[in-house]
């Protein structure tokens, strides 16, 4: 998630790699495939993250007729900034991966047509934007928290308390422990800066001074962060708390064990709200609203968590045994209105950027 992208994590002793592998599966469409050919392809215009099993994808080929096609375009942010540069000469039919902190920009823009699905989960109203023109536009798929992670192991190893708040972070007891990806560079340390502007306030800046004062370590994307500075991450680390995800202890649970060794702080975390929507002039906006209503089926809907590492909107869809255990969502979540982060977002992160940097 910069994102989820390359996220890799250890279940039983084992990897799980995430999107990397598949963020360019194209379920055998031809390179040279263009949106409305004669073989039915449905061009999505995708952040790098994207995965998806490929028998899901069949089903949806038989269902429709239509072969899906996936073009990955960098995280949230990218992905949303290449759609208003080619909006124009849109490079897909549909979209999957704008999220809420970048849905009022792709709105405001004119890149996406009015479509919504006929039939949607009932659930799936709570992760509408609460904009008339923006709910026309983007389907909620799929959400995800964004949390500061510990490794439960390295804490008691040292004897030591593990942080709860974001307030902790500061203290003196957890100098030099903590590290997060950029605001500027990937979503998720996006949304963990929304996370302290939602806590703080307007006193956000001072928070972010402490942080950096008590030896946070800022790096480019969630990968470098989890994977080779957390001391959990399955390289050699050194720093046991991280910012990741709510989703991230299922996948910590050791070869013969039965309990994550790493867990999630759920006063922590910010809501993530990923959209689907069909892009204005795309070739064949058929093909784009028969796979934007795909994504809200069930089937799709119960491949999300394995797959892509994130919740379905639909309630009812049953979640993996580990994911039902200890994939816990955070029950207050911060969040941020969208119209704010679009209003605010540029000045943020010029902030945040000297805050960070001095």
């Amino acid at each position: 998630m910069t994102h989820r992208s390359s996220r890799t994590l250890t279940l039983g002793g084992l990897a799980v790699v995430g999107a990397l592998g598949l963020a360019a599966c194209s379920l055998g469409s031809p390179a040279d495939d263009q949106p409305g050919s004669a073989d039915k392809t449905v061009v999505v215009a995708t952040h790098d993250s994207w995965a998806m099993s490929k028998s899901v994808l069949r089903d949806f080929t038989k269902a429709t007729g239509y072969r899906v096609k996936i073009e990955p375009n960098g995280d949230a942010g990218q992905l949303t900034n290449k759609l208003v540069l080619t909006k124009g000469s849109p490079i897909a039919d549909a979209t999957y991966g704008i999220d809420n902190t970048f849905a009022s920009r792709a709105v405001d823009e004119g890149i996406l047509q009015d479509y919504s699905p006929a039939k949607v989960p009932a659930s799936a109203s709570s992760y509408r934007l609460g904009d008339a023109t923006a709910d026309r536009q983007l389907t909620p798929v799929d959400y995800g928290d964004v949390c500061v992670n510990v490794d439960d192991t390295w804490f008691r190893d040292h004897g030591t308390t593990p942080p709860r708040t974001l307030d902790d972070l500061t203290k003196p007891a957890y100098r030099d422990l903590f590290v997060t990806p950029g605001a500027s560079t990937s979503s998720p340390g996006l949304a963990f800066l929304l996370a302290t502007v939602d806590e703080y306030g307007d006193g956000w800046p001072a928070y972010w001074k402490k942080l950096m004062a008590n030896g946070t370590k800022v790096t480019a994307g969630w990968s470098d962060a989890y994977e080779v500075d957390f001391t959990a991450g399955g390289g050699k680390g050194d720093r046991p708390i991280v910012l990741s995800y709510a989703s991230s202890p299922p996948f910590t649970v050791p070869k013969g064990g039965t309990t994550p060794t790493t867990s999630a702080l759920l006063d922590t975390c910010f809501r993530q709200v990923e959209y689907a929507g069909v892009l204005k002039g795309a070739h064949d906006p058929k093909g784009a609203k028969a796979f934007v209503d795909f994504m809200t089926r069930r089937e799709f809907q119960e491949a999300l968590p394995d797959n892509m590492y994130v919740f379905p909107v639909d309630a009812d869809a049953p979640l993996p045994d580990a994911w039902r255990r200890f994939a816990k969502v955070a029950p207050h979540p911060h969040t941020v209105a969208p119209a704010e982060v679009t209003r605010h977002r540029d000045a943020w992160l010029r902030e945040w950027s000297d805050v960070t940097s001095r």
